[in-house]
């Protein structure tokens, strides 16, 4: 028999017990979901259908996140299968492919513990769509994304006609019909190189419901860099989803104001769209922009871990003139780099988007940039340097280890035949134009607007890609020499610099029979060019950029090279004449002041 201390126990017992007050751990309500910035989940589509898959992408900016686990409307708790990218930011993405009507928890953990979650709501409900402000975790989600749109091995080449087929294909575009009106499907998306890092951004805003700001810049001068107006913010798709013909409208009013000058604003400068970040992984996230001095803009993507026997990689995306887009290696033969009074060149990140206390919009001047935001701070890192200083300093972040002298040679060539077989598409496209219009003479530009220009030269020509090129074939040239400079970039094993540079020698001298490029001549036969052609033509290249020129004349062929023969076409004589003249700028591999 119970004496009545144990038998008031036990009625308590039994009270909580039918009440609910007093379950298992594993029944226990589970604590509100949290998104403190740091890390954060998101899934699309917006509004999410039974038996229509879940994408989900979980993003964190304080270190890697471990797994993704989901709890369904019945409670039942599973894993799902994701991939990651690197960081920061870091990511994991999946799908949740057995969808049911009903309330879902997604769950990113590390260690063991939650450190971001999401209830999103299938049949009649919204999934998040963030706080609507450009804040850590939206930034941070917008470098994700940049970085799953141009995802691949590294090893393999990438390139598409336009942006178009990167945004309309869902592997590729978490944001690919978002909303939910097949918004995506008759897009076309062809910016340029200028355009393309804005044109991601308002993209990256209409679905997410940001607002978005941007400025009319000047092209600056041979003395000074370009200084830009006060800013223009535009909130069209702040608040109900837009639809497909309002982002249209803005990104084009986008692209009429942005130009090669926006991305060349001096470093201090704080009436500007972007600011200059320190050269460490840690502020180089994805989204990044890298403007070079002249005009050019890439965009950074992904990051490759250096591994034992393997180089670190930085890839970054820019768009040509044609529309085309590819992915390419951070190295001296695309990043154009130099300390000029024209230009602010280097690696910047958008200036942060905020709202005032009286509800208007603006954009956070350098003293409030970094410190207690979690974004990369402003740095003034990169003015004054010299470019070898800046490319040895990037050096260091791609591959902390150093490397093995062999290996840097084989990644320097891999990226010099990379841009020469890019070239061969640029220069195949303009002989197709010239062979749709037969008679036609497309008119070239005067002194250094040969370089910025509109219409079918800056679509067609290529000047400032061949400027580039003979950069980097002069990269090559030089590696033994840069060995022997900087020897701390390399890892020697106690060898001499001079004789780990006399070693590179040989080898070049070696690859230059062994790796080709192959390109179509004007009567449809196949030419192949060697790396020692290509070096023996660079004469030939200094003026191979005008397309009223045959493709045989383009590929640097003079008329003792047996290629020339099929050669029926050629620039007048007045502009063959200017080419002359402006051939001192491609010899020196230097651009002309405006």
């Amino acid at each position: 028999m119970l004496s009545r201390t144990s038998s008031t126990l036990l009625l308590v017992v039994l009270a909580l017990s039918l009440t609910g007050s007093w379950l298992p751990s594993a029944a226990t309500a589970a604590p509100p979901c949290r998104q403190d910035g740091e890390a954060s989940v998101w899934t699309a589509p917006l509004r999410p259908k039974p038996g229509e898959p879940l994408e989900v992408l979980a993003v964190a900016t304080d270190g890697a996140l471990d797994q993704v686990q989901v709890t369904d409307a019945a409670g039942q708790r599973s894993t799902i299968r994701t991939t990651s990218a690197g960081g920061p930011p870091w990511g994991l993405a999946g799908s949740v492919n057995w969808t049911r009507a009903g309330t879902y928890r997604i769950e990113a953990l590390r260690g063991g513990r939650v450190a971001a979650c999401a209830e999103v709501r299938i049949g009649g409900g919204e999934a998040p769509r963030g706080s609507g402000e450009w804040d850590l975790a939206t930034t941070a989600f917008f470098s994700a994304w940049v970085e799953r749109l141009f995802d691949a091995p590294p090893e393999q080449s990438l390139s598409f006609d336009s942006l178009t087929p990167v945004l309309h294909n869902p592997q590729r575009n978490f944001l690919f019909n978002f909303l939910g009106a097949g918004e995506d499907n008759r897009l076309s998306a062809e910016p340029d190189c200028a355009d393309l890092p804005y044109y991601l951004r308002a993209y990256f805003a209409w679905k997410l419901g940001l607002p978005i700001a941007y400025r009319p810049c000047s092209r600056g001068s041979r003395s000074s860099a370009p200084r830009c107006q006060g800013a223009q913010f535009d909130s069209a798709f702040v608040g109900s989803p837009a639809g497909a013909s309002a982002f249209r409208g803005v990104s084009q009013r986008v692209m009429n104001v942005i130009h090669s000058g926006s991305g060349r604003t001096d470093l201090r400068d704080e009436s500007t769209d972007i600011y200059p970040v320190a050269l460490q992984r840690s502020s180089l996230w994805p989204g990044t922009i890298y403007a070079d001095p002249y005009g050019h803009v890439m965009v950074v993507v992904k990051w490759i871990a250096q591994r034992p026997g393997e180089p670190g990689l930085l890839l970054a995306v820019d768009a040509q003139p044609d529309n085309s887009v590819a992915r390419k290696r951070f190295w001296e033969g695309t990043f154009l780099f130099a300390d000029t009074p024209s230009a602010g060149p280097g690696f910047k990140a958008f200036r942060p988007l905020v709202r005032t206390g009286g509800g208007g919009l603006r954009l956070l001047p350098n003293s409030a940039l970094g410190a207690g935001t979690g974004l990369p701070p402003f740095s003034l890192e990169q003015a004054g340097l010299a470019p070898a200083d800046f490319y040895a300093r990037v050096e260091r972040q791609i591959n902390p280890q150093g490397l093995d002298p062999e290996a840097a040679h084989q990644a320097t060539l891999e990226a010099l035949m990379e841009q020469l077989n890019t070239r061969v598409d640029s220069v195949a496209k303009g002989e197709a134009y010239m062979r749709a219009h037969p008679g036609t003479t497309i008119p070239m530009p005067k002194g250094p607007a040969i370089f910025e220009t509109t219409g079918p030269w800056e679509d067609f020509a290529t000047p400032s890609r061949d400027m580039r090129l003979l950069i980097a074939l002069n990269v090559l040239e030089g590696l033994p020499g840069r060995i022997r400079r900087y020897p701390d970039l390399y890892v020697l094993r106690g060898e001499r610099p001079a004789e780990a540079a006399a070693r590179i020698e040989q080898l070049q001298a070696r690859s230059l029979d062994q790796q080709f490029v192959t390109y179509t001549r004007s009567d449809g036969s196949a030419q192949r060019l060697s790396l020692r052609d290509i070096y023996a033509r660079r004469p030939g290249l200094e003026v191979a950029y005008n397309p009223n020129d045959c493709i045989e004349r383009r590929w640097g062929a003079s008329p003792n090279t047996p290629d020339y023969a099929s050669c029926h076409r050629q620039a007048s004589a007045e502009q063959r004449a200017r080419m002359e003249e402006y051939r001192p700028w491609f010899h020196e591999a230097r651009r002309p002041p405006r």
